[in-house]
């Protein structure tokens, strides 16, 4: 409203209440008088009541004011009321007309929040993630929309956001924790209500996971494994488009893994690489093995070979050697993680399942530790995990609910008439899964998780990301990214990039400031001056600079909240909280309940257990000898009886016996110099400890 519409209107209401005042003083006097015929002619009857004009008590209290002095006094007090009344509301005008001047949009109209706004929006509650603090009490916001902070190295961001979030979340997490800081401050008290698990690739003692096991047998197969090698041919998220070796070395990894779900014991990626570049069984003899393998089971003359896994065999024995040879070593180089003995050991099993994280009974707290020197290193797995949650979580509605519920007795009748009633939700807390994702674009691009921020929230999952700037973010996902269109609230720190802060502050918007200049005319020594002018003008400036937002002090943090006024909010140490000082206890064992079943035991732990196909007998005669006998049976084991070739000098076996490999490295001979010899080729063998098992991923004391 305008200050010339507020002036109008504190004129029309200052005389409306002195107007209704003396009318009302009037008719009292007439009602104290009894209407008596000397008062005159009434103006209007009203319900057989007279109605005289307003001025006419100035008439009577001249005439008959010595008659009644009490009367009139009574209704001269109630007049004179009036005009007091308007005083103070023309009063009370004039400073709203104030504020409004001084509350000018000509330029713009962004403000910083105030605690009764925020309040309002519900930020002050006592549960959610933790955005800071303000006015001495915690700010949350526990709505389903992603957050985004930005906030250089060693600004408070573990401290401040990271830590208090998951001291107070009480729902499923998925924790990416670079250093391992998180799970040393927080799985203390994490423990006490849910399942946490320390999944770390360079550590033996970890929690395992077998990405394998995720995939659904059945109509769902195919896509699950296509999934899969979507993510093991782009490692690092960098590829917009993909080259024909990296198209055909996805063909290839996709007919490999169901191969290896169907056919072989060790059902893992480490058992594909080892499938691919087994010395002992050349490539074309694979794809022989591969296209003549029951997968179905029929048990006929006619193999039950997979479709797919035909297509994908027959496809690459149609190729060139030379085409073939460069898709090999395609689909190899994207598989060298899991020849490392240690990633192998963690990929072999699974201590868990992907649907516990948004299941409805105890909560799970999985937090991804990678040491920052293996980050580059790891990082495939790492974004084939997140790729896998963000994909699993979202195909069914159930396993989150979206909509809620009401009582019997809130619903009323026929839905019309509404009765109070407490408003009961299908889905608990624990059934809504956070995804903490610190230093998220060291992860690479993923191009799913991209997309999918839109429609997360629909299935109880939330992200809270965290970039040390928007260049990162920009490095990762390019100039027109949706992350940032996706996430309803972001939080901004003093930042060191200047494109970050220019961000920040275009989206805090501009405020219209109003400027005061006097100017003064006279002689210098006269003893006033002449003319003093006054005027005041309007300009428009940003609510904050990008050096301000650069400068900004070391305490206070800036929040924009979609659809509301941003806020200059304090940041949160939790070691100088006492409420989060109480919650940081000492971690918890890393991997208490490595060989536990999942939650639910009515679900089984994975599809493919026990399952093993059988190479049919009509594999030509000339596949065998390209194979030099060397590649038998479907899981790829040595013959225990074929002993042949075996070198009589004795050998020392080569393993690592702290790690519990899967596969044993070759055996030394002393036979060659000292070299290490190949598998069955020039008379070395495999050797096999005592206790070894070719157990499935969920069996307990198999092989991991």
């Amino acid at each position: 409203m305008t200050p010339t519409k507020i002036l109008l209107g504190q004129i029309l209401l200052t005389f409306l209440i002195v107007l209704l005042t003396i009318w009302s003083a009037t008719q009292w006097a007439a009602h104290m008088l009894g209407y008596q015929m000397r008062l005159g002619e009434p103006w209007v009857q009203l319900f057989s009541i007279p109605v005289y004009l307003p001025w006419r008590l100035f008439e009577w209290w001249y005439a008959y004011g010595s008659y009644a002095p009490i009367v009139f006094l009574k209704a001269g007090t109630l007049a004179a009321s009036g005009g007091l009344i308007g005083v103070f509301a023309a009063i009370l005008g004039s400073l709203w007309r104030a504020r409004e001047k001084k509350n000018a949009t000509t330029f713009g109209s962004s403000r910083w929040a105030t605690k009764k706004q925020l309040k309002r929006s519900g930020f002050f509650r006592k549960k959610g993630v933790v955005l800071g603090g303000f006015a001495g009490a915690y700010l949350r916001h526990d709505g389903p929309e992603h957050v985004m902070a930005f906030a250089p190295t060693r600004a408070g961001k573990g401290v401040g956001l990271v830590v208090p979030t998951l001291l107070t979340w009480l729902g499923s997490v998925v924790v990416h924790d670079l250093k391992g800081e998180n799970w040393r401050l927080t799985s203390g008290w994490r423990s006490r209500f849910s399942r946490c698990l320390y999944f770390n690739p360079t550590d033996p003692e970890s929690a395992c996971f077998n990405p394998l096991m995720e995939v659904r047998k059945g109509q769902n197969e195919v896509r699950d494994v296509q999934n899969i090698a979507d993510i093991l041919v782009d490692p690092e998220g960098v590829l917009d488009r993909r080259n024909h070796w990296e198209k055909t070395s996805y063909s290839l990894l996709v007919g490999v893994i169901l191969h290896v779900l169907y056919a072989e014991k060790e059902k893992t990626l480490a058992r594909v690489a080892e499938i691919l570049s087994d010395p002992s069984c050349p490539f074309e003899a694979t794809l022989e093995k591969m296209l003549h393998t029951d997968h179905l089971g029929q048990g006929g003359e006619e193999p039950g070979v997979h479709p797919v896994v035909a297509a994908v065999a027959r496809e690459l024995l149609n190729k060139t050697e030379n085409e073939r040879s460069g898709v090999l070593s395609t689909a190899l180089s994207f598989l060298t993680l899991y020849r490392d003995p240690v990633v192998s050991k963690v990929t072999a099993r699974s201590s868990f399942v992907l649907r516990d994280l948004v299941r409805t009974g105890k909560p799970v707290s999985l937090y991804l530790v990678v040491p920052p020197g293996d980050l580059s290193r790891t990082r495939p797995l790492i974004r084939l995990i997140l790729n896998q949650i963000g994909r699993r979580l979202t195909e069914e509605v159930d396993l989150a609910t979206k909509t809620a519920t009401a009582s019997p007795a809130s619903r009323g009748i026929f839905g019309i008439f509404k009765f109070p009633g407490k408003r009961k939700s299908r889905w608990s807390t624990t059934s809504r899964l956070l995804l903490m994702l610190d230093e998220f674009p060291a992860l690479g691009r993923l191009e799913f998780f991209e997309t999918a921020l839109a429609y997360l929230a629909g299935y109880g999952i939330r992200a809270f990301m965290i970039s040390q700037s928007l260049n990162q973010i920009v490095k990762a996902y390019g100039e027109n990214s949706a992350i940032l269109d996706n996430c309803h609230i972001r939080i901004a720190f003093a930042t060191n990039d200047e494109r970050t802060a220019k961000r920040v502050s275009d989206s805090l918007g501009s405020m219209t400031e109003r400027r005061h200049q006097r100017n003064y005319a006279g002689h210098r020594l006269a003893p006033w001056l002449g003319h003093v002018m006054v005027s005041s003008q309007e300009t428009a400036r940003q609510l904050l600079t990008p050096g301000e937002i650069m400068q900004l002090p070391e305490g206070q943090e800036i929040i924009q909240i979609s659809g509301r006024k941003p806020v200059l909010a304090n940041k949160i140490k939790y070691f100088t909280d006492r409420n989060f000082i109480e919650r940081s206890l000492p971690p918890c064992c890393q991997n208490p309940d490595d060989d536990s079943e999942p939650q639910n035991d009515s679900e089984p732990q994975n599809d493919w257990k026990g399952l093993e196909a059988s190479v049919s007998d009509k594999l030509s005669v000339e596949g065998r000898e390209n194979r030099k006998e060397s590649c038998t049976g479907p899981a790829g084991e040595d013959d225990p009886g074929n002993s042949k070739g075996k070198d009589d000098a004795g050998d020392v076996g080569f393993e690592f016996p702290d790690l519990c490999l899967d596969r044993h490295f070759p055996r030394k001979s002393t036979s060659n110099g000292g070299q290490f010899n190949l598998p069955f080729s020039g008379g070395t063998s495999f050797v096999k400890r005592s206790g070894d098992k070719n157990s499935g991923p969920a069996d307990k004391g198999g092989r991991s």
